[in-house]
């Protein structure tokens, strides 16, 4: 069988999945066809139903859950990862919401997180996440929200950082902060879906066992990336909510709609999320 799968190009992504797409462990007859994008790309192929099992936003997630179910493995959750908001200047935090400030996308957990500590900040616009630290140093915006790897470069290129949205996340509710979520077509049988859960879990497990076996494949599409910063990327993103959300991470998401619908940053969502 043969399944369209989606997920970034980033360090944590590309470890997580390795042993998967190459075969190194048993996918139990499952053929995948990659889709490899930016995280807010499939987000909107997403919203159409597109992709049999996708990375995607928790944000995202509460405008899909009609058609999508979020499996147990592949999530990035964790402490201390958050986004942060960074500016040229010395800003402080109670500024924000009067600011201009560029986004990583409208669907981004980033932006959510955003909505939920300043919902009065609406003067918000659309990057690709990889820019957004130019965007700032080049005065087109007052202050970018970076996600990925940006959180360890912004300091070297002189800029400042004025919240970090985790650490507001981790006081407010002393939970992980949930960033991105695997999810898999609802049109498939429940086994099924349970298999391909496994078989990232697995996918995992080998990358932490075989810790050079994914290295080329990372290197692939991190060319420009330090290997340090590589490895602390995965480091920061790829934890034991990666491998299984455990009640704890599975508590943290529904906070985490929660929290947003309460401030009416997303629609309610149905019961049943998880497989």
């Amino acid at each position: 069988m043969k399944l369209t799968l989606g997920f970034s190009t980033c360090p944590n992504d590309t470890f997580i999945f390795d042993a998967a797409v190459h075969h190194k462990i048993d996918t139990e007859g499952i053929e995948f066809e990659l889709i490899l994008a930016d995280v807010e790309e499939l987000n909107q192929k997403a919203f159409e139903a597109e992709i049999d099992i996708t990375k995607l936003s928790y944000h995202a997630y509460a405008y899909a859950a009609k058609n999508y179910i979020l499996l147990n493995s592949g999530s990035a959750l964790g402490n201390n990862n958050g986004p942060l908001l960074i500016s040229k200047r010395k800003i402080y935090p109670d500024e924000v919401s009067d600011l201009k400030i560029a986004i990583p996308g409208k669907y981004t957990t980033a932006n959510l997180l955003l909505g939920i500590a300043y919902p009065e900040a609406k003067n918000k616009i659309p990057f690709l996440f990889s820019d957004i630290e130019d965007a700032v140093s080049d005065e087109e915006v007052d202050a970018g929200l970076i996600i990925h790897e940006n959180r360890f470069t912004y300091e070297a290129k002189g800029l400042k950082k004025v919240i970090d949205l985790g650490e507001f996340w981790e006081t407010k509710t002393e939970m992980p902060i949930p960033l991105g979520g695997i999810v898999i077509n609802r049109k498939h049988p429940k086994d099924l879906q349970l298999k391909i859960s496994s078989i990232i879990k697995h996918s995992i497990e080998y990358a932490y066992e075989n810790p050079t076996s994914s290295l080329e494949y990372i290197r692939q599409y991190a060319q420009e990336m330090d290997a340090e910063v590589m490895k602390k990327h995965i480091d920061l993103y790829v934890n034991r909510f990666s491998i299984d959300l455990e009640k704890t991470g599975k508590n943290a998401v529904k906070r985490l709609y929660s929290e947003a619908a309460d401030k009416n940053l997303i629609p309610r969502i149905p019961e049943n999320i998880f497989i």
